[in-house]
């Protein structure tokens, strides 16, 4: 990563493509991770203002990842024609327009338009799942590629910290307030659609700047996405160890402040147990930057190892553990997942970078997890009790261990 900071130019336009993509990539890992811990705070909100139960309410996630698996073959077609940073440009402009449907949809107290301008919201996502976590692969040495991303997924996690902390008391307020509903409730959106837009303008302008290496020439055409995926084990175990990371990972950010309400847990307010999120994501935040120094030291297979054991450990015990530590142990979590996705996507990735938009394809599909992990987990939770429907996600993060023990050694 010193290679893309180092002797930064004065003016932007003379920044070389690596410098100039790292800068821009900062915003949008930032904002969203912004919008996805606001976007999870939606789950507790519309639970209590529209008295749905924890299925039901957690079709937000169905319909806010649903897209990952809808939209992705044809904006990876998008993408291989039109290359990489018109499809980031593409997916910020369509990400704007999705939060601004949401601010709308929130104001009607619709859910069923709520969900729509999720699905809406998450497709402009799914251009910079694939494209700008796969630009920021390739554009440098594969044997750092971890670790650049892993710096990145830092900043996504600074994101979510300041998600919970700006948007808990806009978005919970009203719940505590006899369930009036109140227009600063969808500044949190507003605010996400006026950045995702300078950003898509900022990738507008630069575009050419940014493509002389990366554009859509070369690529392994769409028709053998089947054959890439089939000719790799290890993307297809990644493929599925994405897919429980989000699932996870979504499911707990969802259900956390509905644990720390409880009064056998910490019994805070909702507006508090929202912005106690913050520390969940905090973890993610701090063991990101933290990852990306220890990757100089430890291979990424066996840091993985080590936090996906520590992530079932975690969520079991905040089952069987009462009060202050069974909360501490659900919130800690979030330092487990930090290096997870990072170190999964480019563990899995095949060496050949002309199939990197096909194999990037399988794993943002992957990320349906998000929506289909949590919705079980609301099955069970209704059935057996929300604290029994942890062992969920823990089982999840039981896979995650599994592939990286599979994939400790090195390939060649």
């Amino acid at each position: 990563m010193t290679a893309l900071m180092a002797k930064a130019p004065t003016s932007l336009e003379k920044t070389d493509a690596p410098t100039l993509l790292f800068r821009l990539s900062v915003g949008v890992f930032f904002i969203g991770g912004f919008l996805t811990s606001s976007v999870s705070l939606l789950v507790p909100q519309l639970k209590l203002m529209l008295a749905l139960d924890y299925t039901q309410a957690f079709l937000v996630q169905l319909a806010f990842h649903a897209s990952y698996l809808l939209f992705a073959l044809p904006i990876t077609a998008f993408i291989v024609a039109a290359g990489y940073i018109r499809a980031i440009a593409a997916g910020l402009a369509v990400m704007a327009a999705g939060c601004a449907a949401l601010a709308v949809a929130q104001g009607s107290l619709s859910f069923v338009l709520v969900l729509g301008a999720l699905l809406l919201l998450s497709g402009g996502q799914t251009f910079l799942q694939i494209a700008s976590n796969t630009v920021v692969t390739v554009i440098g040495p594969s044997r750092g590629a971890a670790r650049r991303l892993t710096l990145l997924q830092g900043f996504n996690s600074l994101g979510t910290v300041a998600g919970p902390l700006v948007s808990a008391p806009l978005l919970l307020a009203q719940v505590e307030r006899g369930h009036e509903w109140r227009p600063a409730a969808t500044l949190p959106f507003v605010l996400t659609a006026l950045v995702t837009a300078v950003l898509a303008l900022a990738y507008a302008r630069h575009r050419k700047a940014l493509e002389t290496k990366h554009t859509g020439e070369g690529f392994v055409p769409t028709h053998r996405l089947f054959s890439v995926l089939s000719e790799s084990r290890r993307l297809r175990w990644g493929t599925a160890a994405i897919f429980v990371y989000v699932g996870a990972e979504v499911t707990i950010g969802g259900l956390l402040p509905s644990v720390l309400m409880r009064p056998d847990r910490l019994g805070v307010s909702a507006v508090t147990a929202g912005q106690l999120v913050a520390l969940y994501w905090g973890g993610a935040m701090v063991g990101r930057f933290a990852g990306a120094w220890g990757m100089r030291r430890v291979s990424e297979a066996r840091m993985l190892l080590c936090v996906s054991l520590g992530a079932v450990v975690c969520t079991l015990g905040a089952v069987g553990c009462p009060g202050i530590a069974g909360a501490a142990m659900l919130v800690s979590v979030g330092l487990c997942n930090a290096i997870m996705y990072p170190t999964i996507y480019t563990m899995a990735l095949p060496e050949d970078a002309r199939a990197a938009p096909v194999a990037s394809m399988w794993l943002c599909m992957a990320v349906v997890g998000g929506a289909l992990v949590p919705v079980l987990t609301g099955i069970v939770a209704d059935g057996a009790g929300l604290l029994a429907s942890l062992v969920v996600p823990a089982a999840c993060y039981l896979l995650i261990a599994g592939f990286a023990a599979v994939f400790r050694e090195k390939r060649a």
